[in-house]
């Protein structure tokens, strides 16, 4: 079988991005979502940020293997990852339970940006939200929380912050 994630649009009436192909590794497991996330939680990876696909390709590879091999995850932690130019990439995806924020994954969502956000991507977050509220993944009534709100770490950073209070707003 081959491990790699084919590159794919999703294009739903107004809600339209990419998701680019990196070269997952098969998830040891996976535990389906039962119903509706009811917050959506964003992340931040720290790590540099990756300035062209087959960086991000390289990173997020890495990120999965310190989630499985050094961690112990099924999987990559993250449902979806956000590079700085706006690219989107899957992680374990819509309706899987995710591995993002202890005690808060079986009703969440789980979405990090790549690196120390510092860049205008929250259209590509809120098109990739819309998306999942229009398709049941996510509640109408969602909450949107940065990973902090709910446990003691500065993720997702001041910049991500400033710019979640801008989208909790316009959400």
């Amino acid at each position: 079988m081959d491990s790699r994630i084919n590159i794919f649009m999703i294009k739903v009436q107004k809600y339209s991005f990419y998701m680019e192909s990196w070269a997952a590794a098969i998830p040891r497991a996976t535990t389906a979502l039962t119903g509706s996330v009811q917050v959506v939680i964003i992340h931040h990876t720290a790590l540099p940020k990756c300035t062209d696909l087959r960086k991000c390709q390289e990173q997020l590879a890495s990120i999965q293997a310190n989630h499985m091999e050094d961690r112990s995850f099924d999987d990559i932690g993250y449902n979806f990852l956000v590079a700085d130019d706006g690219t989107l990439f899957e992680g374990r995806g819509w309706g899987v339970v995710g591995a993002h924020a202890k005690g808060h994954n079986y009703n969440s969502l789980g979405i990090a940006f790549m690196g120390n956000y510092m860049g205008n991507t929250s259209s590509q977050l809120k098109k990739l939200i819309q998306f999942g509220v229009s398709k049941k993944f996510v509640d109408d009534n969602y909450d949107l929380k940065g990973h902090g709100e709910l446990t003691q770490t500065e993720c997702p950073g001041t910049h991500l912050y400033k710019a979640l209070s801008q989208l909790k707003s316009t959400s």
